[in-house]
């Protein structure tokens, strides 16, 4: 059975023969391998050419800002996961990567939609994207709705990778209209809604990458990719000296029930 339209049964990212193995029209062996590092063929396989010098340095810097976060819910899964089955790292590895979601490395598409949504407020008014910036905060505010890209619970001064991300956005010359989006929602944020909402690491990387000419469509793979890198370590680390059962152990003792009582434990607590 078809579903939507599928009269276009085409790809322009590789193909192969006998002989040959083609890669958006570079040949892998002769072209591609031991010829390109790995976030250039990164850039020329999602968007079909290599980056330019800033761009793979803007994506360089994005992809190790978030590569590794520590212990957070994702990579507790994945540790957990080998931890139970030692000889599944693919099975690991998906449990971490499928626990990236809206809070945690996906916030970045989040992040990055809301700056697009702005600019495009402020172009289909007919105003500056500092109006269209405020109105959307206020909006926010009267919502009750977390602003995309702003805040963050330890850095409530500042988020030193977004500072960095976005200064070397300066230094490389990308910096446009979505690093100056996200200035003007920084700027204004904590006055608008009265508490402190710093620039962080999820709405840098949309906005760096972005003006760099990374697809919004796209965002999505930037942090993914990332945290493969940083899940490996740990699952490696966890494959050497596990704790994963250790961190269950602790989630067991940290979490007490408070659901209705059995028959037999209200006998033998009597």
């Amino acid at each position: 059975m078809r579903i939507g339209k599928q009269n276009q049964a085409f790809t322009a990212i590789a193909t192969s023969d006998s002989e040959t193995i083609t890669v958006r029209g570079l040949d892998l062996c002769d072209d591609l391998i031991g010829k390109i590092n790995f976030t250039d063929y990164f850039w020329l396989l999602v968007l079909g050419d290599k980056p330019t010098e800033a761009q793979r340095d803007m994506m360089d810097a994005c992809l190790v800002a978030i590569a590794e976060h520590g212990l957070v819910p994702s990579v507790q899964a994945a540790r957990m996961t080998l931890a139970a089955g030692p000889d599944a790292w693919q099975g690991a590895m998906s449990a971490g990567l499928l626990g990236m979601g809206s809070v945690v490395a996906g916030s970045s598409e989040a992040a990055g939609r809301y700056l697009a949504e702005v600019i495009a407020k402020a172009e289909a008014d007919g105003t500056d994207i500092e109006t269209a910036a405020i109105a959307s905060l206020q909006d926010h505010k009267i919502n009750k709705r977390k602003v995309a890209g702003l805040g963050h619970p330890q850095h409530s001064g500042g988020d030193p990778r977004a500072d960095r991300l976005l200064a070397i956005a300066d230094e490389l010359g990308v910096s446009g209209r979505y690093i100056e989006t996200l200035r003007i929602l920084g700027k204004h944020a904590p006055g608008i809604i009265e508490r402190p909402l710093p620039i962080n690491v999820s709405g840098a990387i949309p906005a760096c990458i972005l003006d760099a000419g990374w697809p919004l469509e796209a965002i999505k793979a930037v942090p993914l990719l990332a945290r493969a890198a940083g899940l490996s370590a740990h699952l490696f680390e966890e494959a050497q000296r596990s704790i994963g059962f250790i961190m269950s152990h602790k989630a067991d003792e940290a979490i007490a029930y408070d659901g209705k009582t059995s028959s037999r434990n209200t006998k033998a607590a009597e």
